[in-house]
């Protein structure tokens, strides 16, 4: 039932039901749980198939490209009633991306398919991910934003983020437990299809499409991979349907600008680190552990590394950064000091214990550095540039998973130092070049 447009807006229940908030809660579990548990069977694909590591990790880079050139186009979608058509239209894009992905996986592993067959047909069905899948994250935002009041909206929007950043944690950490019989590494894509089907028609049944009272756009939301933990966004901005807007456009700022390019710079950098560190990690726990020829061993080994890193980043970003109180540039300057000590760490490690601690420690200054960044570029403007300060952070965090995930793949397999070198490299210059060029 529509509300009425008279009705005032002191007398409109301004909570969102719990059982609808489950559902939108399950529209981000899901698709960030699927995610990363893919990420955790890759090189036991990689494996499997007898392809190049590179290759794998390359269909990995094509789905977060797309994520990152179609999710401003669905983010601005969401500015228009079709929020629940949206959520839907990125559930069918998860759903059909892990289901024929784990179809054309499991042809390939009987032997029906070829392993060159297997790895085009796996990327080209990766696609609807990153093409489709991002419709949902905005417009789950955008669906609770229009609905509530802005003392209801920050706590919604928290248990959104809480979510999504549950989802990186749960997918490796359950990922091994669906390599079964008769699937395989296909079980855990195949599974989690089937938890889409759910969601989706919950999505259908209980959720209606309601006319909301405020106009909202969903933010833009990252490429959703393990050990990294998003923050809701509270833009503020949000009015009632029918009253005039004081401010239609935001003003759109240069890349140049010289308030927020350093730390544009900085999340580019350390951004691009953190890439690397989490495409590699997977197939350094396979090799460290001489694991080639046994995948579920392999799975569960990988998802147990991804799974301690990514509470690692839970640590940093809702326990220490809260507690200690730490502003951007501090949490910037000690978070790369941490992920450095963590990457030379890892990449000196060789036994199990040995490498959990180290990439749990890379991911707990990485947990630290990131929300830094991104409090320090949107302190740095006024109210009215929020929008567009928020789309370049977006961008900034997007651009990292396109290619430095398959360059780090790349570089292990010539000299497995070199990748290591590389982001320790990346890190050191951070630590002093923000030091002096980070506003306090």
């Amino acid at each position: 039932m529509s509300e009425d447009a008279t009705t005032p807006p002191n007398a409109i229940a301004a909570a969102i039901p719990t059982g609808r908030l489950v559902i939108l809660f399950l529209v981000m579990l899901v698709a960030a749980a699927g995610n990363t548990a893919m990420q955790s069977i890759l090189p036991a694909i990689s494996s499997q198939l007898d392809i190049a590591d590179v290759w794998v990790s390359l269909a990995f880079s094509w789905s977060a490209l797309l994520w990152v050139i179609t999710a401003p186009k669905w983010a601005y979608m969401s500015d228009r009633r079709g929020r629940k058509h949206l959520m839907a239209v990125g559930m069918y894009g998860f759903i059909a991306s892990m289901g024929l992905c784990g179809l054309m996986l499991w042809l390939g592993l009987e032997g029906f398919l070829g392993a060159a067959a297997t790895f085009i047909l796996f990327a080209l069905f990766r696609s609807l991910y990153g093409a489709f899948g991002s419709a949902a994250p905005p417009a789950v935002q955008a669906y609770v934003a229009a609905r509530t009041e802005r003392t209801e909206r920050t706590k919604a929007l928290s248990l959104l983020a809480s979510s999504f950043g549950l989802g990186t944690v749960i997918g490796p950490a359950i990922a091994h437990f669906l390599v079964f019989y008769p699937f395989g590494l296909a079980g855990p894509l195949i599974i989690f299809a089937l938890f889409g089907v759910g969601v989706l028609a919950a999505l259908y049944v209980h959720l209606p499409a309601d006319t909301p009272r405020f106009e909202a756009r969903g933010q833009v939301t990252s490429y959703p991979s393990a050990a990294q933990m998003p923050r809701p966004e509270e833009d503020g901005e949000h009015t009632p349907l029918g009253s005039a807007k004081t401010d239609p456009q935001s003003p759109h700022l240069p890349w140049r600008d010289g308030r927020v390019l350093p730390w544009l710079i900085a999340g580019l950098i350390g951004g691009h680190a953190q890439a690397v560190m989490l495409g590699v990690v997977g197939f350094l726990v396979r090799d460290r552990l001489g694991l080639h020829d046994d995948p579920s061993a392999a799975v569960q080994a990988i998802g147990s590394v991804m799974f301690i890193g990514a509470m690692a980043t839970l640590l940093a970003q809702w326990g220490l950064i809260p507690i200690l109180s730490m502003g951007p540039k501090p949490s910037v300057l000690w978070g790369s000091l941490l992920a450095l000590i963590g990457v030379c760490m890892t990449g000196a490690s060789h036994d199990f214990y040995a490498i959990s601690t180290g990439f749990a420690l890379a991911s707990l200054g990485f947990g630290l550095y990131r929300p830094g960044f991104t409090a320090g570029a949107s302190l740095a403007v006024g109210r009215s540039e929020q929008g567009d300060v928020a789309g370049k952070i977006a961008s900034i965090n997007g651009a990292a998973y396109i290619a430095a995930p398959a360059i780090g793949v790349w570089l292990f397999s010539l000299w497995e130092p070199a990748t290591f070198i590389l982001m320790a490299a990346a890190l050191a210059f951070l630590i002093l070049w923000g030091k002096r060029s980070l506003a306090v």
